[in-house]
C-alpha cells in the first residue's frame, strides 16, 4: 500500500512548514526558501512513508510468529 500524497495536501504542508520555519528562512533568497520547504516536505513524507513500512512490518511479523514458541540455548 503505496501512500500518495494529493498535490493540494502537499501545498498546505508546504505553507505549514513556511509558517512554521518562515523566521529562520527569511534571509534566503525566495527560490531558495522554496527549493527548502519543498526538501523539507519530501524528507517529512519520505520519513513517514519509511516508519509506516516499518510499523506494517512489525505487525506483520506479530501475527506470523504468533503462537510460535522459542527456546533460549
Amino acid at each position: 500500500m503505496k501512500h500518495q500524497t494529493t498535490v493540494k495536501s502537499r501545498k498546505e504542508l508546504k505553507y505549514k512548514m513556511e509558517a512554521v520555519f518562515s523566521e529562520k528562512i527569511q534571509k534566503l533568497s525566495p527560490d531558495l526558501q522554496d527549493i527548502l520547504l519543498d526538501d523539507l516536505v519530501t524528507a517529512f513524507e519520505n520519513r513517514l512513508s519509511m516508519l509506516n513500512m516499518a510499523q506494517l512490518n512489525v505487525k506483520c511479523l506479530v501475527a506470523i510468529t504468533e503462537g510460535v514458541e522459542c527456546e533460549t540455548i
